[in-house]
């Protein structure tokens, strides 16, 4: 039986959702001709066929000549290297070549979806300079925790409020958050603040326009007397 998963994973390196079909079944049984991958998979014999040629095309089979012509798969590992070696080449030359990104820090642009918006909070951690402030729930943090701890380690300001987090070197304010909420602040000069729950809702807002850093950071900063007042009744207590 085929795993979803697999077949997944496989279709992010180029493979049509039949062609994964028909290459896991190769990778599973062996050498076999068109009739017997149509056989294995239930699809048709053209389109098994169809299916064969195009995977050969694509590096990931190859033709066995005999008295009856078979495919035989390309390891998993040759075959999704070699994608990943091609894809790297590409996007060199698209870095190399793209036109220049026209600046927009002093808009605001809305970031949807949760692998987005972690991507983004990677690209504005790798890109920090100087300091940053984060608040977030711990458990988010622990994804990013070799990122910011090598930004500790390079002299970069860090502060951050999150309950059950702690990261040496860093001033650490151990204070709930609301659920699901993000708000990261990079070298006083990019913002990004919005919900992050791992679902269709996820939505934050990123800018680079100063009055909105401000008004964030002074947003901080009162979270942190909030969470100092609170600190020091609790020890008067």
């Amino acid at each position: 039986m085929s795993d979803p998963t697999f077949l997944d994973n496989l279709r992010a390196f180029g493979l049509t959702g039949q062609e994964a079909l028909v290459y896991e079944a190769l990778l599973r049984r062996g050498a076999m001709t068109g009739y017997e991958v149509a056989k294995e998979t239930g699809i048709s014999r053209s389109n098994a066929y169809g299916s064969l040629n195009s995977l050969k095309d694509k590096g990931a089979a190859y033709v066995l000549e005999g008295e009856a012509t078979k495919y035989v798969p390309e390891s998993i590992e040759i075959f999704t290297g070699n994608v990943v070696k091609d894809i790297s080449k590409k996007a060199k030359w698209l870095t190399d070549n793209a036109p220049k990104v026209a600046d927009t820090s002093e808009g605001f642009i809305t970031v949807s979806g949760t692998a987005n918006i972690k991507n983004k909070i990677e690209d504005m951690l790798g890109k920090c300079e100087l300091r940053f402030y984060i608040q977030a729930d711990a458990s988010l943090l622990e994804e990013y925790r070799t990122l910011l701890a090598n930004l500790v380690k390079g002299k970069k300001k860090a502060v951050i409020i999150a309950e059950g987090f702690d990261l040496g070197g860093a001033t650490v304010y151990n204070a709930p958050n609301e659920k699901g909420q993000i708000r990261l602040i990079t070298d006083s000069s990019y913002v990004l603040t919005g919900t992050l729950n791992g679902n269709d809702e996820d939505k934050c807002l990123y800018s680079g326009q100063s009055d909105f850093v401000m008004v964030m950071k002074e947003a901080l900063r009162n979270k942190i007397v909030l969470i100092q007042h609170n600190l020091k009744e609790e020890i008067e207590q």
